[in-house]
C-alpha cells in the first residue's frame, strides 16, 4: 500500500448530525485543504491551531462555514501533516468536501489506513493499533477503560520485561558461542535454566490474564430458561432495568428468544429470554422451545428459574440437570415474596423479580461464576486479544522446549534455535528485533575485544 501520497476520508459515522469531520493526511494535506477553503482571516498554518473558513463549491461560492485544525508532522495521529475540517454534519456537505480534496490531489483512504500509517510511521505499535478499534467498539465503560490503557501501550509495556530478559539470555548465549576466543565465561546450564524460568513466569502471567480479558473483549452470553410462567421475562426485565419483554399471567407468553445487551460491573453481557420449556403440541410453541434449548446450549452461563411458590416438578429437575451438563449454571428461585411451596432446596439464590429482592446477590454470584479470580486491573497488562494470547502461547512453548534442552544438556547452539523461536512471536506483538539489537546488547553487556 503506498504511503507517500495524501489520503482523505470522512472520519465521523455515516448519517446526518450536528458535526462531521473530514480528515486529510499526507505531504499535500495543506494544499488539498487550501484549494477548497477561503479563510476569514490570514492563516499562517501554525501547527496545532484552528481557523475559521468557508468551504467553497467549484464556482467559488460558500457551501458551509467550517473549522480547520492543522497538525504538523510528526506530532499528529499519522505522524504526517494532518488537516481536519469540521463541517456541519450534512452527508451532502461532507461528500462535497471529500470530492474537493480529491480534486486537490488527495486520494480516498482505504479502511483503517490512517491508523495503518500511524503504525508504519512508528507513531503506535500493533497492540495500540488494535486498541483503536476496541475503543471505538466498546459497549461498556470498563471495556473503554481497558482499550484506552492499551492505546497508551499497556500491552507492549506488559510484554517488555519478558522480551528484555529473553534478549539478555540470547545475547549471553551468542556471546559465549561467537566470542569464546576472548576468554568470555560461558553461562552455566543452571544460570541459563534460571533465566528461562523467570521469562516463563512472565509469559504465563500474561497468558492467564486472557481468561478474564476474553470476557472483557467478547462479553458473555447469559440464557434464562425455565418452565412457563416461572418469571423468566420478569427477571429479564429486572436485570435490564427496563420493560423489554412482555409479562403476563398467561403461561407461554414468550414464544421466541429475545436478547438484549447490558453491563454487569463493566462486563458486556448478552441476556437471552427464552420460551418456557414444556411438552406442547402447538407448532409455534414447539419451535420456540427448540430455540430455547439451543440458546441454553450456546450460553456461557444458564440461569435456570424455578417457581418457589409452586411444586418442584420433574421438568424443573430435568432442566437443572441438563443445564448443569452443558456448562456453568445458576439456579434461581423466583417469587420469594409468596408463600414457599417448593420443597426442594436446589436454588443458588432466592429472588423476587417484581420487587428486586435478591437481585444484588444474584449479580454477585454471576460475577463469581464469570470471573472466579476476580477483576484484573488493566494497568497490570491485561491480554484481551486472542491473537496476542496465541502469540504468547507460541513463545511459551518454544521456551519450554529450550528449557527441556538445557536440562538434557544439549549445546547452547541448539538452545538458541528455540530461544529465537520464542522471540519471534514477541516481535509480532511489540515490533521486530534486528541483528543489530542483539549485537548492541552483546557489546554493551560484555567487555569483548579490549
Amino acid at each position: 500500500m503506498p504511503t507517500a501520497d495524501t489520503i482523505v476520508a470522512i472520519s465521523t459515522p455515516p448519517g446526518a448530525g450536528g458535526l462531521g469531520v473530514v480528515r486529510i493526511s499526507g505531504p499535500a494535506a495543506r494544499d488539498a485543504a487550501a484549494s477548497m477553503l477561503r479563510f476569514r482571516a490570514p492563516f499562517a498554518w501554525t501547527p496545532w491551531t484552528c481557523a475559521l473558513a468557508d468551504l467553497l463549491d467549484d464556482a467559488g461560492n460558500p457551501v458551509d462555514e467550517v473549522i480547520l485544525s492543522y497538525f504538523a508532522a510528526p506530532r499528529s495521529y499519522t505522524a504526517e501533516d494532518v488537516v481536519e475540517i469540521s463541517c456541519h454534519g450534512s452527508p451532502v456537505v461532507l461528500r462535497h468536501c471529500v470530492s474537493r480534496a480529491l480534486a486537490g490531489g488527495a486520494r480516498l483512504a482505504n479502511p483503517g489506513e490512517f491508523t495503518l500509517r500511524a503504525y508504519l510511521n512508528g507513531r503506535i505499535d500493533l497492540p495500540q493499533a488494535e486498541a483503536v478499534d476496541d475503543l471505538i467498539r466498546a459497549t461498556t465503560l470498563h471495556q473503554a477503560r481497558i482499550a484506552a490503557q492499551q492505546l497508551t501501550g499497556s500491552v507492549s509495556r506488559a510484554v517488555r520485561p519478558a522480551k528484555e530478559q529473553l534478549l539478555e539470555l540470547i545475547a549471553l548465549l551468542e556471546a559465549g558461542i561467537d566470542f569464546a576466543e576472548d576468554d568470555l565465561s560461558i553461562a552455566t546450564n543452571e544460570e541459563v535454566d534460571a533465566r528461562m524460568a523467570r521469562v516463563l513466569v512472565e509469559l504465563r502471567r500474561l497468558i492467564d490474564s486472557f481468561q478474564f480479558g476474553r470476557l472483557v473483549h467478547d462479553g458473555i452470553s447469559l440464557a434464562i430458561v425455565g418452565r412457563p410462567n416461572v418469571g423468566k421475562s420478569s427477571l429479564f426485565n429486572a436485570l435490564l432495568a427496563q420493560d423489554r419483554a412482555i409479562v403476563t399471567d398467561i403461561a407461554g407468553t414468550t414464544r421466541d428468544t429475545i436478547s438484549e445487551q447490558f453491563s454487569l460491573q463493566g462486563l458486556p453481557v448478552r441476556l437471552v429470554d427464552t420460551a418456557g420449556i414444556r411438552e406442547s403440541h402447538d407448532l409455534v410453541e414447539r419451535l420456540g422451545i427448540e430455540r430455547s434449548r439451543q440458546a441454553m446450549a450456546d450460553a456461557d452461563i444458564t440461569l435456570v428459574v424455578i417457581d418457589l411458590s409452586a411444586e418442584f416438578t420433574a421438568e424443573d429437575q430435568e432442566l437443572v440437570r441438563l443445564a448443569g451438563e452443558q456448562g456453568h449454571t445458576v439456579t434461581v428461585g423466583n417469587k420469594s415474596d409468596l408463600a414457599r411451596v417448593c420443597t426442594a432446596q436446589v436454588e443458588d439464590v432466592a429472588i423476587c423479580a417484581k420487587t428486586g429482592e435478591g437481585l444484588e446477590e444474584l449479580r454477585r454470584i454471576l460475577l463469581a461464576r464469570i470471573a472466579p479470580g476476580g477483576f484484573v486491573s488493566p494497568q497490570s497488562g491485561l491480554i484481551t486479544s486472542a491473537r496476542h494470547e496465541a502469540l504468547l502461547r507460541e513463545s511459551r512453548e518454544a521456551l519450554e522446549r529450550a528449557r527441556l534442552a538445557v536440562q538434557v544438556g544439549l549445546p547452547h547452539e541448539m538452545l538458541l534455535l528455540d530461544c529465537y523461536a520464542a522471540l519471534h512471536p514477541l516481535d509480532a506483538l511489540t515490533g521486530a528485533t534486528t541483528a543489530d539489537d542483539i549485537l548492541n546488547r552483546i557489546f554493551s553487556t560484555f567487555c569483548i575485544g579490549k
